[in-house]
């Protein structure tokens, strides 16, 4: 099996817990660091639907909690939508530290690789003030 596949396995496994009653989509998420740590996460939903939490937030939310702040790439997956692809924010939230590919499932099932900047051109990074 290759790294991007396993990857996607891994967020598979951990689809299988998303909290989804309201979408009914139980997506999963892994992120890997630039020491090839891997943190995954799965979609938490809540009535109060700005409030949720998508598996990519969650995956970062737990490499940050680890004190991880530069991640590699991130595999996405969705059991009730194949190709999901990460929405707008969880873009930026990965662009924020720096995740460059992003990994989905294709039609057959195999690893499907697209860079952030195939994603969200025209990003923009954290603020930083100039230095005085």
């Amino acid at each position: 099996m290759s790294e991007r596949a396993g990857l996607l396995a891994e967020a598979k496994a951990m689809a299988a817990n998303a909290y989804a009653p309201y979408s009914g989509l139980r997506v999963g998420a892994v992120v890997v660091d630039q020491d090839g740590v891997h943190y995954a996460g799965a979609n938490v939903e809540n009535a109060a639907f700005p409030s949720a939490l998508c598996a990519e937030a969650t995956a970062i939310g737990t490499a940050v909690s680890a004190g991880a702040r530069s991640l590699v790439m991130v595999a996405v997956i969705c059991l009730d939508l194949p190709g999901i692809q990460p929405c707008g924010q969880c873009r930026q939230r990965l662009s924020e530290f720096g995740v460059e590919q992003v990994i989905t499932e294709g039609d057959g099932g195999e690893p499907v690789v697209h860079t952030l900047d195939e994603l969200l051109p025209h990003r923009f990074g954290p603020w930083k003030p100039e230095a005085t």
